[in-house]
C-alpha cells in the first residue's frame, strides 16, 4: 500500500515564486507525493491588528500574507510545476476568496488547515467543490471537530488528520492514540499532520494506520519565516519518505506465523535434534538421562523428546546418533 507524503511547503518560499517552485522540485526528488502550499489573501482573511503567534513574530501577520501571496497566474504556474514533476498540488485556504482562487486554478484536492475548522462558511464552501478533503484538527476538541466533519461529509472523499498545533511538537503531545479514536468515531481514513522533530511520530503514525502523512518541508531551517524553523531538510524528507514507503510495503504484506516454508533451511541449521547423550545396546528403554539435544534440526525434533522416554531400541547406537523412528520398536 502507498501511504502518501505531503511536503508542507506553506509559506516558507517567503513570496519567492522563484524558490516556490523550486521547492516542488526539490520536494519532488526527495520523494513526495504531494506539494502543499497556503492560500492567504491578507485582506479577505485577517484584520491588520491580529495578533502574530508567538513562535513567529518578526513581522505583523497582516503584512506577512499580503507579502507572501501569490497571484492566480502564479498558483497557475506552480500547479504546473507540481504536474510536470510527478506530484499533485494542493494548498490551505484561509479564506472564502482563497477557496474561490484555487477553484479558478483548478486545485485537486483541499486542506483544511487547524485554525479554520470552526470557520463553517469556508468548509461549506470546500465541501460543495465535490473535490477531496483533508481536514486537520491541531486546536480542536470532538464537538468541534464533529460540526466540521458534518458539514464536510456532504463533498468529496474525506480524510481527517490527527494534529497537534505545537511547534515544534513534543513527544507526548503527539497523540497517536487519537486516530484509532477518529477512526471508531467517524469511519472515516485517517492521516497525521506532524509537527515534531524527526521521523518517529511519523513513521509510527503510517504503522498505526495513516493513510497520509504530512510533513513541513524546507531547503534549510535557517530560512526566514513562519514554518521554516520546524520544518524538515531534503536529506532527512527523503529518508522519511524511504521509511514510509517500507512501512507501507510491510503494512501491504501480512504474515502468516503458521507458515514456516521460509524457514524451512533455516530450522535445520539453528534448531535442535534429540540425539543419544551415550553409546546405548539394543533393547534399552530410553530414559530422559539417554538423551541430548544438538544441531541440525533435520531429524526428531528436541520438543517431541517426551515421546522417546520408554521406548526400546531396535539396535545397538554410538554416542551422538540423531535418533530415527526406524532406530525404535
Amino acid at each position: 500500500m502507498t501511504i502518501t507524503l505531503i511536503a508542507e511547503v506553506g509559506s516558507v518560499h517567503d513570496g519567492s515564486f522563484g524558490n516556490a517552485g523550486k521547492l516542488i522540485e526539490a520536494a519532488a526528488a526527495c520523494g513526495a507525493h504531494a506539494v502543499k502550499f497556503q492560500t492567504h489573501i491578507a485582506e479577505a482573511e485577517s484584520l491588520p491588528s491580529a495578533p502574530s503567534p508567538a513562535y513567529f513574530d518578526a513581522e505583523p501577520r497582516f503584512d506577512y500574507f499580503r507579502r507572501t501571496g501569490f497571484t492566480e497566474a502564479q498558483w497557475r504556474k506552480l500547479k504546473a510545476t507540481c504536474a510536470e514533476r510527478g506530484v499533485r498540488f494542493l494548498s490551505s485556504p484561509f479564506s472564502l476568496e482563497a477557496v474561490d482562487l484555487l477553484e479558478t486554478v483548478e486545485v485537486e484536492l483541499y486542506k483544511v488547515p487547524s485554525g479554520e475548522v470552526t470557520n463553517l462558511p469556508l468548509l461549506e464552501r470546500i465541501a460543495a467543490t465535490g473535490k477531496p478533503v483533508l481536514l486537520s484538527s491541531g486546536m480542536s476538541d470532538w464537538a468541534e471537530l464533529d460540526r466540521a466533519v458534518a458539514a464536510l461529509r456532504g463533498g468529496g472523499p474525506l480524510t481527517v488528520m490527527q494534529c497537534t498545533s505545537a511547534y515544534p511538537c513534543p513527544p507526548e503531545r503527539v497523540g497517536l492514540n487519537v486516530m484509532a479514536e477518529m477512526r471508531e468515531r467517524y469511519g472515516l481514513p485517517v492521516g497525521y499532520s506532524d509537527h515534531s522533530d524527526g521521523p518517529a511520530a511519523a513513521i509510527a503514525a503510517a504503522a498505526l494506520g495513516a493513510t497520509v502523512i504530512e510533513k513541513h518541508f524546507t531547503f534549510s531551517r535557517r530560512m526566514y519565516g513562519s514554518d521554516a524553523g520546524n520544518a524538515t531538510e531534503p536529506e532527512d524528507f527523503a529518508a522519511l519518505a524511504a521509511a514510509l514507503q517500507a512501512v507501507g510495503q510491510m503494512l501491504a504484506a501480512p504474515v502468516d506465523k503458521d507458515d514456516l516454508a521460509p524457514y524451512a533451511e533455516m530450522k535445520k541449521v539453528f534448531e535442535k535434534s534429540v540425539v543419544t547423550a551415550r553409546a546405548l545396546s539394543a533393547g534399552s528403554v530410553l530414559a530422559e538421562s539417554d538423551l541430548a539435544y544438538k544441531k541440525p534440526g533435520d531429524g526428531i525434533s528436541a520438543a517431541r523428546y517426551r515421546e522417546l522416554v520408554g521406548r526400546k531400541l531396535a539396535r545397538d547406537l554410538a554416542a551422538d546418533h540423531p535418533i530415527a523412528s526406524a532406530d525404535l520398536l
